[in-house]
């Protein structure tokens, strides 16, 4: 097997790397400070993100650190489909929010959060479920960047890792923390511009160092029967449906994504989200095309560690100008998350814990700025703190994962259906996270019975996850009878055989749990909710009146209207 060492800089250049990079993106945010930000445009640059922006904005912030490395390990590991696996359901997850994005803005189109949102249709307890979940993933996106960041730095460099963790976190705090939202999607652009222009150099230069289309043909003979199958029963169930089944739960619990769905201009999500979505999965299946590539030429990632494979083949294969560009990209790609992670995090603190449950309609927009750059330089810290342990997250991830997954029917149904209450909110998503403990920890034995029955669970998971995909781009009927035939034959094929892929059985628990806890409470509560009230109860804080009350299910229309929401 072919074995190759990594290239290192000196730590003088990694420093000059870091600091250009860093200090070029605070002196072009310079230019958008202002001596008074508001905290509309703190949060959602006041609702006027245009369509260039806005999707450059949403590519950049989905391509994260993991993108890389997940990407070229999945190539290694899973072969010809791996890449798709990847780029394709992670591009999905953009493209998914869209039809339901536009019923959020239709019924609350000066919101800053989805929690602002659902916190108008049921109150605190539900919204701050949401919340909480955006929170925690947040934070482990931002450890898990600047963990990234200082593995980079330390296989590239004679700098420590904590050094490199340290760098990157002051960087994007110094560049995030005035402006917040606006400098976030300014930069991304900017970092977008950057990282298509490397990515376009490296991935090519890559593969046609490594011997081109005819060494990659060549070296198809070293994969094995499944990895050389583009619809291998191993690669599908091993990550492709697992992913596919995280689509929605990550396109309606990310706030990264949702806050620029209420920052774009209402008229041009349809191709911010389009654009963003065709813009990542291009990259992303780029990139994995780089570990596909390494795994035909035998070659071993070095000290057997799959998120070496794509320095380790980069500068294996290229000369130093080539790696200091890939170092600025992978830098660039887990900035452009980081700050996204600190901009939703301010705005969830901002609108979400102090607007809506602190000061209760009555925000004080200054006093809301300090809110959001605390929490910017707390989460930093919190993030650099933990990412210097290297500790392990998975088990963060996975809990996460499973809260958005189980928030996913509550949300959405919340939205669109008008009986659905409060209780059956809360209730659905705490129940349906305890199966998912149950499931995925296996707390109980999944044999006979009780396999049998979160097989069912999982089946009516399946085939809702289906019914909502459908339902959004075709309408109700479509999507009924889409998820009705789903279902039927995730029970056919399902019984006796999903319980020997435990990741999948228990996110698709999560979801049916969820859905049929939420409808049946539903269908039993007698309360009716008028949807025109949530334009009432949400709108901006700067120059505006208070908002009314909280907004629990069972208040009506009245109260004073925000002027934002009434012009």
């Amino acid at each position: 097997m072919n074995s190759l060492s990594l290239h290192q800089f000196s730590t003088s250049t990694v420093l000059l790397l870091m600091f250009a990079f860093y200090g070029g993106t605070y002196l072009l945010t310079l230019g958008i400070r202002k001596k008074k930000e508001d905290a509309d445009a703190f949060m959602v640059s006041n609702h006027r993100v245009g369509f260039g922006i806005g999707a450059a904005s949403m590519t950049a912030t989905w391509i994260w650190a993991a993108s890389f490395y997940a990407a070229a390990t999945s190539g290694y590991t899973y072969g010809v489909s791996g890449p798709i696996h990847y780029g394709l359901w992670g591009a999905l997850m953009i493209l998914f929010i869209y039809p339901f994005g536009r019923r959020f803005r239709k019924l609350a189109p000066n919101a800053h959060t989805l929690g602002e949102l659902i916190h108008a249709r049921h109150g605190s307890s539900s919204q701050l479920i949401l919340a909480f979940s955006n929170v925690l993933g947040s934070i482990i996106s931002l450890m898990v960047n600047f963990t990234a960041a200082g593995a980079l730095v330390s296989v590239l460099s004679p700098l420590s890792f904590q050094a490199g963790v340290i760098i990157a976190g002051i960087g994007v705090l110094l560049y995030t923390l005035w402006s917040g939202f606006r400098a976030s999607v300014l930069t991304d652009f900017a970092q977008l511009v950057a990282l298509m222009a490397i990515a376009v150099v490296i991935i090519p230069a890559v593969f046609f160092a490594m011997g081109g289309p005819s060494e990659l043909v060549a070296g198809l003979d070293n994969l094995t029967a499944e990895q050389a199958d583009f619809f291998s029963v191993d690669a599908i169930l091993n990550q492709g449906a697992p992913f596919f089944v995280a689509v929605l739960a990550y396109a309606i619990g990310n706030q990264t994504i949702s806050q620029r769905l209420f920052a774009v201009n209402e008229e041009h999500i349809k191709p911010t989200f389009i654009t963003a979505t065709v813009g990542y999965g291009a990259i992303v299946i780029g990139l994995g095309m780089i570990g596909l590539m390494a795994l035909t030429l035998g070659i071993q990632p070095l000290d057997g560690d799959m998120n070496n494979l794509i320095p380790q083949m980069v500068s294996g294969y290229l000369p130093p100008v080539f790696i200091a560009l890939f170092f600025v990209l992978v830098i660039g790609s887990l900035s452009s998350t980081a700050d996204s992670d600190l901009s939703a995090l301010s705005a969830i603190m901002m609108a979400d814990v102090y607007g809506k449950n602190i000061a209760r309609g009555k925000a004080d927009p200054k006093r809301m700025l300090l809110v959001g750059r605390l929490t910017m330089i707390i989460a930093t810290a919190v993030g650099i703190v933990f990412a210097s342990f290297s500790l392990d997250i998975l088990v963060m991830l996975v809990f996460v994962g499973a809260l958005w997954g189980a928030i996913v029917f509550p949300v959405i149904a919340s939205c669109f259906w008008n009986r659905v209450t409060n209780a059956a909110f809360t209730t659905s998503v705490l129940i349906a996270m305890a199966t998912f403990c149950i499931a995925r920890f296996e707390l109980l034995p999944m044999s006979g019975l009780t396999a049998l029955a979160f097989e069912g669970l999982a089946s009516i998971g399946g085939g809702i996850i289906i019914a909502l995909m459908v339902f959004g781009f075709l309408g109700r009927a479509a999507g009924l009878i889409a998820g009705v035939l789903a279902m039927l034959a995730m029970l056919v094929f399902a019984t006796d055989f999903l319980r020997d892929y435990t990741v999948l059985l228990a996110s698709l628990t999560a979801y049916g749990t969820s859905t049929l806890v939420c409808v049946v409470m539903s269908l039993m509560s007698s309360q009716r909710f008028d949807f025109d009230t949530i334009a009432q109860r949400v709108g901006d804080y700067d120059g505006a009146p208070s908002a009314s009350g909280a907004g629990s299910d069972s208040e009506k229309p009245g109260g004073n209207r925000l002027a934002s929401a009434s012009r």
